[in-house]
């Protein structure tokens, strides 16, 4: 008899981001600590070209597994995962990882919306939310979402984003539980 996996889970940080938003994953990568137990999305809009580069930039700055999803994954404590290019990252009440080649949302896929939303479905008050620097306004109707199933949703600070508007739009339309640099977004994901 297969148990449902999400309770021994004590968490999910999903982290959502566009233009500039690498710069403070890299910075954030190296400041967590290889004890934390939450699963880590990452869903970042990117190319597909940029899809093994990625995860071996991320590698290199982290001494916690990285991986990028590959649809049927299983969540895993303490790993990071990277949602891939062109692909929507959907997770399943068991914890589970499917993939959806399906319309673009917010002209993305992966878009941060989708898997806000399927994350707040699937864990409801166990996740935060994470919007990092981005040009446009994907991630905030997912917030919407996180928040109604009981989740904490968090901002970068919009004056330490290179692209300023996604996590502005997320500050003015959700209400979001804190606005955070760099180094606060590493020290709330090593406290969970």
């Amino acid at each position: 008899m297969e148990e449902n996996r999400i309770t021994h889970l004590t968490g999910l940080i999903v982290i959502g981001g566009s233009a500039g938003s690498l710069d403070v994953i890299l910075r954030v990568l190296p400041l967590l600590k290889t004890t934390m137990q939450v699963p880590v999305i990452i869903v970042l809009h990117r190319k597909i070209s940029e899809e093994n580069i990625l995860t071996e930039l991320l590698t290199a700055k982290t001494n916690l597994p990285v991986k990028e999803v590959e649809d049927g994954d299983v969540l895993v404590g303490g790993t990071i995962y990277i949602a891939p290019a062109d692909y929507h990252l959907l997770l399943e009440k068991q914890g589970g990882l499917s993939l959806d080649a399906s319309e673009k949302i917010n002209y993305s896929r992966p878009s941060i919306d989708v898997t806000f939303e399927s994350a707040a479905e699937a864990f409801g008050k166990k996740l935060t939310a994470i919007i990092l620097s981005g040009a446009n306004a994907d991630g905030s109707a997912g917030m919407k979402i996180v928040k109604q199933h009981g989740g904490i949703c968090l901002a970068q600070n919009p004056a330490t984003a290179s692209a300023a508007y996604m996590p502005q739009y997320a500050i003015n339309h959700v209400a979001v539980d804190s606005i955070l640099n760099a180094d606060e977004i590493a020290a709330y994901i090593n406290a969970q």
